[in-house]
């Protein structure tokens, strides 16, 4: 443990051997491809199908009316209103009825022998669409004269959610001496992993029972929502297995329509059927992430020390209610205060429906959009009241004798020692000597910027990842766990824990995971929980099985089992040369209950990474464009598993950060259409957009974790974001006063920002 262990499955990744879902292909395998409006809103009815069913290699082709009898996708997550009721939800239809709400809904399914041969089909269904206005744009959707997206609802608020208390902000900001106020729009982003999605579906009739392959991330959810809520099953008459996963970062966690039907497809041919999603598909029709506008208010004395926060924020959720859709924005509210010591807190959230497609969770679902919220705002007041950004937050941070300290939302942080993780994350970057760099960019004709963010985060939450272990004949160690890996290395650090009790290489342990036959339940894997829980979970259950080993190696080796010691596959009697190996212990076995066991960690409390990101710019004011010249993260994740496994969770995440910050925005149209549905209108990060960085931690272990641990999957997103916008904005506000820029700050929106202060 804490050592740099090598990947154990980067040689089947880099060697080209993984094997993802559009890799597997079943003997008879066809093909599926869906029929999408190309309006945003209306209503439609489906002609004749009759071409399409006649064309070349098609098997079958469903519409609305042909998969009535599923049920609608759910979301589950509506919290309780100011008032105490639950709003009503917009289920997602398994294929669209008459009408349509977003560029991308489903109209038809097509199944062929080739994937060409049905969208070939699928031009042939005739499809007649009555186009109505749309809603588009989540600032405008609750004005009046707005199309309205569900008309029967009479409104496109979708639920209005109130966190804090307002009479006690509402006297904090009567006692201010000052108040900030900022208004700005957290752009919505496209989920681009690298692996898009696909699925294929299976009809085994002598099972009884579907199987459904998939890349996602936990099979347990996704098999209970599709048997309960689409198919009306019981959950054994459903298994389904996820291989190797290209990425996920949340978007991955949901079941979609497709799921559904490859599994209806293949149970009426009774041959399997695979559906590959193209990168358009992706950009159209998985979910969607962040997307708010945010007016917040900080009531300050006459010292810079915050008195109360006010928020105010519409939150779009799209077309339709997605699976975790409502529950991200009021998580995210709940860490509004972030680490400062704020008494008074006013949060309303506004819902609000759009015809576009679904927003659900993205990489920290709601904590990055609260910490940019509360570090775009703290400098902001920085700058309200003459203080350096440092000092300000020096001035108002939860001290660490004030632990443990419960929020205004009810979060319970249990340690954290913030100015001391600010403090050395400002040595390391050079903060004091950022003048003289200041100076020799003017020299050159650009402007420099130095932009500091200090965040904590909500992960890990309340609950249980069990684990359990076997030994295999032989004597190789495997692992069963209900978490997916979706490229973090789950392979090799749950390894780890179990070759620490086992003392055992770990490339000798395999980790076995996204099977529903293999493991009753799982928790699958969302909000950095895999490692402070499964992690725990697995350490425990390799500890059970260490003592289990003892105790058969005892009875043949006719010793004390406090004298057994376990070392390279063997169990030895201390200080003697005669010992006996694993494989001979699991052929000695007469219980096979002796060469197994569980072991779970159940946990009561979220855990709270936190740390410092600063990232230094430099932008060329005649072109706009930003090149990132430094960055430095000191973090504070409790307990380090893996050094090597944590830097590139770090590092990928505070790319995904900058890309938000500096270039990527989902942007629709007017009459619902995407506009940014590719690569070539939707600018992702680069290699060669970001330097290398600094990254170390300083931790502080967990009180709430039963290891010390804390979480850092989701970390690097929720500092790089404000850390990269506040750069951006210190730059600019140096040179020409400016105060403010949206995001993304693109090259044409920070020369368009520039020459209008000129022009003052």
């Amino acid at each position: 443990m804490g050592a740099s262990v090598l990947r154990l499955e980067d040689a089947a990744f880099i060697t080209g051997t993984g094997r993802y879902t559009d890799d597997i292909a079943p003997a008879s395998q066809l093909h599926g491809y869906v029929l999408r409006s190309p309006v945003a809103k209306g209503s439609f009815k489906v002609g004749s199908v009759d071409d399409a069913r006649a064309a070349p290699g098609v098997r079958l082709v469903l519409t609305g009316a042909d998969v009535a009898h599923l049920g609608d996708l759910k979301s589950m997550v509506m919290q309780k209103q100011p008032d105490g009721t639950r709003a009503p939800t917009r289920d997602i239809p398994i294929l669209c009825r008459d009408r349509v709400n977003y560029v991308g809904d489903a109209i038809a399914f097509v199944v062929a022998d080739a994937r060409a041969l049905a969208q070939d089909a699928a031009e042939l269904i005739e499809v007649e669409y009555d186009g109505e206005d749309a809603a588009a744009s989540t600032g405008t959707a609750l004005d009046e004269g707005t199309p309205l997206v569900w008309p029967e609802l009479g409104s496109n608020r979708a639920f209005t959610y109130h966190l804090g208390d307002k009479d006690k902000a509402d006297k904090a900001f009567a006692a201010a001496d000052h108040v900030t106020r900022i208004e700005f729009v957290n752009n919505r982003l496209i989920c681009n992993y690298m692996e898009p999605r696909s699925a294929i579906g299976e009809w085994r009739a002598d099972e009884d029972r579907f199987v459904l392959t998939t890349g996602s991330q936990g099979v347990h959810s996704m098999r209970s929502i599709l048997a309960g809520q689409v198919f009306g099953i019981s959950a054994d008459k459903l298994r389904v297995i996820t291989p190797d996963v290209g990425g996920g970062f949340g978007t991955k966690s949901f079941v979609y329509r497709e799921h559904a039907l490859v599994l209806e497809a293949a149970r009426r041919l009774g041959r399997p059927v695979k559906w590959a999603s193209d990168r358009t598909e992706h950009f159209l029709t998985d979910a969607q992430g962040r997307d708010n506008v945010v007016t917040a208010e900080m009531a300050m004395d006459g010292n810079g020390r915050f008195l109360g926060l006010r928020v105010e924020l519409l939150s779009n959720v799209g077309a339709y209610v997605s699976q975790y859709g409502p529950v991200i924005a009021h998580v995210g509210a709940s860490m509004s205060t972030g680490v400062y010591d704020i008494q008074a807190l006013d949060v309303t959230i506004s819902g609000v429906y759009t015809n576009t497609c679904p927003v659900d969770a993205y990489r920290g679902a709601g904590r990055p959009e609260a910490a940019l919220l509360v570090e775009k705002l703290v400098d902001a007041c920085a700058r309200d009241r003459g203080l350096t950004v440092d000092e300000i937050r020096r001035r108002n941070f939860i001290r660490p004798e004030q632990f443990p300290y419960r929020t205004q939302t009810g979060r319970l942080y249990d340690v954290g020692e913030f100015a001391a993780h600010m403090d050395l994350s400002m040595q390391r970057a050079g903060w004091d000597s950022f003048p003289d760099r200041l100076s020799e960019a003017k020299q050159r004709g650009r402007i420099r910027g130095l932009g500091m963010a200090t965040y904590i985060e909500a992960c890990a939450f309340a609950g249980s990842e069990p684990a359990r272990v076997e030994l295999n004949a032989d004597g190789s160690v495997s692992i069963f766990i209900g978490t997916q890996s979706n490229g973090q290395g789950h392979a090799t650090a749950y390894a780890q824990f179990v070759a620490e009790k086992l003392n055992l290489d770990i490339a000798r342990i395999h980790v076995h995971q996204g099977d529903t036959d293999q493991l009753a339940s799982g928790g699958g894997t969302g909000g950095s929980r895999s490692i402070p829980l499964g992690g725990v979970s697995a350490s425990r259950a390799g500890a059970a099985l260490a003592e289990k080993l003892k105790k058969l190696a005892a009875d043949e080796l006719e010793a004390a089992a406090a004298d057994i010691e376990l070392e390279d596959g063997e169990a030895r009697i201390v200080g003697t040369d005669r010992a006996i190996g694993f494989a001979a212990l699991h052929a000695a076995a007469k219980d096979p209950g002796d060469l197994k066991a569980m072991g779970e960690f159940v946990q009561h409390e979220a855990t709270y990474p936190n740390g410092t990101h600063i990232c230094e710019v430099e932008i060329d004011p005649e072109t706009g464009a930003t090149d990132v010249v430094a960055y430095t993260i000191v973090d504070d994740f409790g307990m380090t598993v893996n050094p090597l496994l944590l830097a590139g969770q770090v590092h990928g995440g505070v790319v995904q950060g900058i890309g938000q910050a500096l270039s990527e925005e989902a942007v629709y149209g007017e009459d619902g259409q995407l506009l940014s549905a590719s690569f070539m209108d939707y600018t992702m990060p680069r290699a060669d957009s970001v330097p290398s960085f600094h990254f170390e931690t300083r931790n502080v272990p967990s009180t709430t974790n039963a290891m010390g641990m804390k979480g850092a999957g989701e970390a690097g997103t929720i500092g790089a974001t404000p850390a990269a916008l506040n750069a951006v904005t210190d730059a600019l506000h140096r040179a020409y006063g400016i105060g403010h820029i949206e995001m993304p700050a693109t090259p044409a929106r920070v020369w368009a920002a520039i020459e209008a202060a000129r022009v003052k």
